[in-house]
């Protein structure tokens, strides 16, 4: 079984159309929804749809899924963000994926629910980046096998980049694959300063993380 962990904190415009997505698939699984401290209808949502809404004991995107893969019953764990669709033959792809038994994990292609061109080519960059590096962001909705989880010892609370940093350690531990073609994130928090200004603060936060990281 697949247990899908999603992280939230008022996630209640988004929630519900990706847990009516991640119904659709035949796969056997579960959906855990750990939630930071929501003050809208995020927890009633999660509920409605049959997930097993958990508090987290803190608020933090790590801190959330670690607590979330702790209640976890699955032999691979799917991280997904709240604004992120899961096509209906996802959790299938990923079962297909861990067949080969020297994959531990990976992640999806990315696409944003966006028409810029410029997104479009980060996009491209990024599946460059995954395929040749193994380097996964959260929105890619990252997927292991528990053992290497636990191995891991789960997401390490960073200030920042906590997804690139377990992806980077997951590579270690095994073969880590990318699936395509892409699901669709939400180009949400794009819209305030741009697709070109947030990208380059992207970058500038990798590389933040990058130059502090002793592996």
């Amino acid at each position: 079984m697949i247990s899908v962990i999603i992280p939230t904190l008022n996630e209640g415009d988004h929630l519900g159309q990706a847990l009516k997505l991640l119904a659709e698939n035949a796969a056997l699984h579960e959906v855990i929804v750990s939630d930071g401290g929501s003050r809208d209808d995020t927890l009633k949502i999660a509920t409605d749809h049959g997930a097993n809404a958990v508090a987290s004991p803190q608020k933090g995107r790590a801190v959330q899924m670690n607590h979330g893969a702790g209640i976890a019953t699955g032999e691979t764990f799917l991280f997904l963000h709240a604004d992120t669709r899961m096509r209906s033959s996802g959790l299938s792809e990923i079962e297909i994926a861990l067949k080969n038994l020297t994959v531990v994990g990976g992640a999806f292609a990315r696409a944003f629910d966006s028409e810029s061109l410029f997104l479009k080519f980060t996009c491209s960059i990024a599946r460059w980046r995954s395929q040749t590096f193994g380097w996964f962001f959260g929105d890619q909705a990252i997927f292991v096998r528990r053992t290497i989880f636990q191995e891991l010892r789960g997401f390490r609370e960073l200030p920042l980049c906590e997804d690139l940093d377990f992806s980077r350690r997951m590579g270690r531990a095994g073969k880590v694959v990318t699936i395509t073609p892409a699901i669709v994130s939400s180009a949400r928090r794009f819209e305030k300063r741009g697709p070109f200004v947030t990208t380059c603060h992207d970058c500038w936060l990798t590389c933040r993380y990058l130059a502090s990281s002793r592996e």
